[in-house]
């Protein structure tokens, strides 16, 4: 790592329009977090900075979506979000809002001093506008057909569906999301950052960079490749913050603008030398990201920072790709997501289980899946078997026959040698993924002292030594413990609330990372205090049950979401009245020779047995319809199919899931009795 005298790590600000996800944990808080605690036990001096972006068109369309204030949406979820993370252990420094007025006041002069150096564009363009809401709309308020992959629905900022980024003005058949209408174009003033005044240095920033993540480095290249353009700064929206110039009313400040100073604002709420931590130059600032977030993160706001003059250049922004959830892309919009608060309610007490999951599938250069298989799998086959047995193995052994006190070493069981060194061989590999952001590489190496402890356990077999020769076997549990030591202590970044818990146990006050391979950690005659079973089997009803609620939600979505027919052209009163709808019940039924469709129905309509052929075969099997009440319309024209006279027609309805469902009465009613 190079010679930086401290650290500033961020992680992106979230819109604060709903709770958190395991999508975003994954794709920065968590890493982000892990990386911050390592630092901590070296005793480097890091801040760990992030909160809730609070600006912006997202934030509106949820206050309108849910009849409040923008003002209200922000102040519920800001609480919602902060909580949720403090549970889970993400240990942030500070967790502030840009909607506060210190930020509110650092955005704007940052803004002025670019004003008045001259270094923004001032342009009038043609901006799409609603007439009948008297709005401009922004990005978010525009949807239309994608122009790349043609897909319905596209924002006028981006589609969701194939990931391209988008302005309005090129979505097919333009939609204000406000009113439904064609939105017109209409002239209007702003202030853009021309962006290709910067691409030389911005080169030569992300060319001095050779270090960063190729998904990182080659989509910046992609965009420098095809050439900067000027971007607007400023917006008219009367959501955040207000322009600092004369005349400006309902214009504010690009959400992109105010959202990365956001780091700096709450760094200043933190701490009074706030500077040294953007501006000095022993200063290194890394930003925790997601993938959609690269290009604010490495080309806009490092040219605004260089516009500005004073603000070091972030020296890593190492950002993952996108974790989807059982095969299918996490979505909000359709509650396709394992949501934080929900977890943390379902699973108290095992965020570590989730910590441990999301890192082990950690989307470092790909995609990852989510499935509740492999958090079963993760917590029963390596948590339970491996770190949990280990530990339970070392303390009941030692509560047992050394009286929850660690034993003296002697002479050992002649395996201890080559057990340290094990040891001391995943040190600098534990480090090196730590310092390169290989989270998932480093998960495996802090576990493998787990791995090497149940080893060095199942072959000196401490339980037999105790017997015949109790000094050895004492031994042995004290080369364990010490082991236990260390697992408290690599697994901390990632397993904070298990490794709290071991310490504890073990008398550590607290983790310093250069202790690993210290096999004198913990002092013969230290009193243990056994922490139990560190985690517990997950049963197949539990997981199950998550899986359950997942597919219900995807249920309800998609009735929710079903187009509905259009309706037909307008009848009359008097053709209404011509159709007399019945109630019968289905005495007799059979499939129809040659037909996959069609079943012919025997109905009792209270006055004759009738015959109907319905084409439901594919749905229902002869013996599940006999006996059934259903409606029909009983004076439809009979009409000869493949042979069979048909007197009439059952009603039914599309279910949820495409099935079909019988009209019927709620309870039994008499057969010929008139639907009206």
């Amino acid at each position: 790592m190079p010679n930086f005298n401290r650290t500033t790590v961020t992680a992106a600000l979230i819109y604060a329009n709903g709770p958190i996800h395991i999508g975003h944990l994954a794709g920065c808080y968590l890493p982000a977090d892990i990386y911050v605690r390592y630092l901590r036990m070296q005793k480097k001096d890091v801040v760990f900075v992030s909160g809730t972006d609070e600006h912006g068109v997202p934030i509106t369309i949820k206050a309108q979506k849910e009849g409040k204030t923008p003002q209200e949406v922000v102040d519920h979820y800001y609480k919602v979000i902060k909580d949720s993370f403090s549970e889970f252990g993400i240990s942030f420094d500070i967790y502030g809002r840009t909607s506060d007025p210190v930020h509110h006041k650092l955005s704007q002069e940052f803004f002025k001093k670019l004003y008045d150096e001259g270094k923004f564009i001032e342009e009038t363009t043609n901006q799409f506008f609603d007439e009948s809401a008297n709005q401009f709309l922004a990005d978010r308020y525009i949807v239309g057909e994608c122009p790349s992959c043609h897909q319905p629905g596209a924002y006028g900022d981006q589609c969701e569906k194939c990931g391209t980024t988008l302005s309005p003005t090129e979505l097919i058949n333009p939609k204000s999301t406000l009113s439904g209408n064609s939105p017109i174009l209409k002239p209007t003033k702003n202030w853009f950052l021309p962006l290709d005044q910067w691409q030389k240095s911005l080169e030569e920033y992300v060319s001095g960079h050779p270090e960063w993540k190729s998904n990182v480095s080659g989509q910046v290249k992609s965009w420098l490749q095809e050439g900067l353009k000027p971007r607007a700064m400023t917006r008219d929206l009367n959501w955040g913050v207000p322009i600092p110039l004369p005349d400006t009313e309902g214009k504010v400040l690009y959400v992109w603008f105010d959202a990365p100073i956001g780091y700096i604002s709450m760094t200043s709420q933190l701490t009074d030398d706030w500077e040294k931590y953007w501006k000095a130059e022993d200063s290194r600032i890394v930003h925790f990201i997601g993938k959609d977030n690269i290009v604010f993160h490495c080309l806009i706001f490092p040219a605004m920072c260089m516009a500005h003059g004073e603000y070091q250049l972030a020296d890593q922004v190492p950002a993952n790709e996108f974790m989807n959830l059982e095969g299918d892309k996490i979505s909000t919009s359709r509650n396709w997501a394992v949501w934080l608060h929900e977890y943390l309610e379902d699973f108290p007490g095992k965020q570590d289980v989730l910590r441990y999951t999301l890192t082990a599938l950690s989307p470092e250069t790909k995609d990852s899946d989510f499935t509740w298989s492999d958090f079963q799998t993760k917590n029963n086959s390596e948590l339970v078997a491996i770190l949990g047995n280990f530990v339970n193995r070392a303390f009941v052994l030692i509560d047992k026959n050394f009286d929850s006190k660690v034993p003296e070493k002697t002479a050992g069981a002649g395996l201890e040698e080559d057990m340290m060194k094990q040891v001391q061989a995943i040190l600098e590999p534990l480090s090196n993924a730590l310092e390169q952001y290989k989270f998932r590489d480093a998960l495996v190496a802090a576990m493998e002292i787990a791995r090497i402890g149940n080893k060095y356990l199942a072959e000196a077999e401490p339980w037999k030594l105790i017997k015949t020769e109790p000094e050895k076997a004492g031994t042995v549990l004290n080369y364990a413990i010490q082991l236990v030591a260390h697992a408290s202590i690599a697994l901390e970044p990632f397993l904070p609330f298990t490794s709290e818990k071991l310490r504890k146990a073990l008398g550590l006050n607290q983790a310093e990372w250069s202790k690993i391979g210290d096999f004198n950690l913990i002092e013969a005659g230290t009193s243990l205090k056994n922490p139990g079973l560190l985690f517990e089997k997950l049963e197949d009803d539990v997981i199950q049950k998550q899986i359950d609620k997942l597919q219900e939600t995807k249920k309800q979505m998609e009735l929710a979401n079903k187009k509905v027919p259009e309706i037909k052209e307008t009848a009359s009163f008097d053709d209404f009245l011509k159709m007399d709808l019945r109630v019968g019940q289905i005495v007799e039924a059979v499939a129809v020779e040659k037909s996959k469709k069609l079943l012919q129905l025997k109905v009792d309509d209270g006055i004759k047995v009738r015959t109907i052929l319905s084409g439901i075969a594919e749905h229902f099997k002869p013996e599940e319809v006999k006996g059934k009440q259903v409606t029909f319309l009983a004076n439809l024209a009979p009409r000869k199919i493949m042979g069979v006279e048909s007197e009439g027609m059952i009603l039914m309805a599309e279910g949820q899931e495409g099935e079909l469902v019988f009209l019927n009465p709620s309870s039994p009613i008499w057969n010929g009795a008139k639907i009206s």
